[in-house]
């Protein structure tokens, strides 16, 4: 297959030089249901060459309306191996691995693991905490996602704290609307990408997607405090 046209419209916007530069960088996403699955298809064709995806859940019947890569089929099938799957599919230039774990036995198990960047797609804040600390102590960026009812949020962490948005307290999430879901899996998928490519972006600034009163989408930015 000719991998210079298959990215033929990224590499018109970037050049072949950036492009061939992905193939070297690694990403770790942290999830495999719908902010993992959608961040998956847009980075695993993008021709990054190397992305670990860690989940240790299983396609249920509620995932699958809000979950892009999961048919009815997949029920009972382990998320991460049904994303890599789908993801080759799409692209044979990318080496992409499901791992059956928790994050926090991915990091036991996998000792001295370095990523480029790493992404949150946990839908769990016990576990976002985990990733900054784990980021933080191999001084990698990552990228906060996370969605609830019409809502949702991301944020490339550099120098700032989850702490600054959550403090030590918070709630459980509610129900969620899928195209949201979509919508914050882009803009992660963005911020990915212009940070592996060199690109200027904005670090340490969250985004946040909600529709008012008056049911307009709202987009908001807030610089963290470092």
């Amino acid at each position: 297959m000719d991998k210079s046209e298959y990215f033929s419209r990224q590499i018109k916007l970037w050049g072949m030089e950036r492009q061939s530069n992905l193939e070297n960088r690694r990403v770790l996403i942290v999830g495999a249901g719908g902010l993992g699955s959608s961040l998956a298809y847009a980075l695993g064709t993008s021709g990054i060459g190397e992305i670990d995806i860690v989940d240790f859940d299983i396609v249920s019947l509620s995932n699958i309306h809000r979950q892009i890569a999961f048919k009815l089929e997949d029920r009972d099938r382990y998320k991460c191996d049904v994303v890599a799957e789908r993801v080759r599919e799409k692209s044979p230039f990318v080496s992409i691995s499901g791992h059956q774990l928790s994050f926090s036995q991915f990091i036991s198990k996998s000792n001295g693991y370095r990523a480029d960047l790493i992404i949150d797609a946990s839908d769990n804040m016990d576990v976002r905490f985990e990733i900054e600390r784990f980021a933080k102590s191999i001084e990698t960026p990552w990228i906060y996602g996370s969605v609830e009812e019409f809502n949702g949020q991301a944020c490339l962490f550099d120098k700032s704290s989850l702490s600054g948005i959550f403090g030590t307290k918070y709630g459980e999430l509610g129900g969620v609307h899928a195209p949201i879901v979509m919508q914050i899996a882009s803009i992660q998928a963005n911020l990915a990408i212009r940070y592996l490519l060199g690109l200027n972006v904005a670090k340490d600034r969250l985004y946040y997607i909600y529709f008012d009163k008056f049911g307009d989408m709202v987009l908001q930015r807030f610089n963290m405090p470092i």
